[in-house]
């Protein structure tokens, strides 16, 4: 029987030219706990399994669906870059790796940016793929984020990164280091300009990109068991010698050790989003309004100065106003 079906039957299709009209990704494997799930089912659930809760890994088209109000957003168009910088050859050339990334993904490189109403406030939202290269920093990556930033401390919108990344591009070199204090410098710009900045880690988030601009938002949101760190467990319990904690690096660990200011799940997250941006933008406008430019700046947020106090007043200072 297995003869039969696994070489006559395939030989008597492909001569007669037949297809099946079933695809064959009906039915996604969950890779936490091994259940089988339909697609469809998959799909309403934000790819997140019924089974055992995991999350699964999405692309960024699949996620700007859900998170923008009415699933309206409008992509940014990212500065092009050299394909390949330096010629570089392992065992497959470079160049084409990254075609075959394209054809595969549909995607230019691992990192889109759009913009669009979440909770009827206007914000940048840049996204990481890991499907496309495991979301590996090269120029692509940090010239995309560097233009996105740019625009949003321009039109003072608030930004938003979905950060998912194995970390820097080998075959970039230095060239792929040099985003890391470039991406730093943009998020300064956007500081300056006053907008919040708010990172949400996923599943994984390690290497370069957790070294520079991953970990530089002025709130950092996970989802639930994502990996989030510098080097990976095993080269770390290599290193030290010593048996991990359960858990280490992952969201949950590092709430509860204040690297992460919280674990939202999925589905939750656009309403969480929703919520911190109507109060950082708020507290943000209302403070503008007392700017001088005396005014110290932290973070964005302006300072209270004692010059600012009436006549009258009980030479007490007035208390800044405070990012909830």
């Amino acid at each position: 029987m297995n003869w039969i079906t696994n070489f006559v039957r395939p030989k008597i299709k492909s001569f007669w030219g037949t297809k099946s009209d079933t695809p064959d990704n009906l039915w996604r494997k969950c890779p936490a706990c091994g259940g089988m799930i339909f697609h469809r089912d998959l799909e309403a659930a934000n790819y997140v399994c019924m089974h055992c809760d995991h999350h699964m890994k999405i692309g960024a088209k699949e996620r700007m669906a859900t998170l923008f109000d009415d699933g309206a957003y409008q992509l940014l168009v990212l500065p092009d870059v050299p394909f390949d910088p330096l010629k570089f050859r392992d065992e497959k050339r470079y160049i084409d790796r990254i075609k075959d990334a394209r054809a595969k993904t549909g995607d230019q490189d691992a990192l889109k940016a759009a913009v669009g109403q979440i909770g009827g406030i206007r914000t940048t939202v840049a996204v990481q793929s890991f499907n496309f290269m495991g979301g590996s920093l090269g120029m692509a990556v940090g010239e995309g984020l560097v233009s996105a930033m740019r625009q949003a401390a321009e039109e003072r919108t608030p930004f938003v990164l979905f950060s998912a990344s194995g970390g820097a591009r080998m075959q970039e070199g230095i060239l792929s280091l040099m985003q890391m204090p470039r991406t730093t410098i943009a998020i300064q710009m956007l500081k300056e300009a006053g907008v919040p900045y708010i990172v949400v880690h996923t599943d994984p988030t390690t290497g370069g990109v957790t070294a520079s601009y991953a970990m530089l938002g002025d709130v950092h949101m996970a989802e639930p068991g994502a990996l989030i760190g510098f080097a990976g467990p095993r080269v770390i319990e290599n290193t030290i010698r010593e048996k991990l904690p359960e858990g280490f690096q992952r969201a949950e660990y590092l709430v509860d050790h204040g690297m992460v200011d919280m674990v939202v799940h999925r589905n939750k997250m656009r309403e969480t989003l929703a919520r911190i941006l109507k109060l950082l933008t708020h507290s943000a406008s209302r403070a503008a309004s007392y700017r001088t430019p005396q005014d110290v700046s932290i973070y964005g947020v302006p300072m209270l100065q004692a010059a600012q106090s009436q006549p009258g007043d009980d030479d007490r200072l007035s208390p800044p106003q405070e990012m909830a």
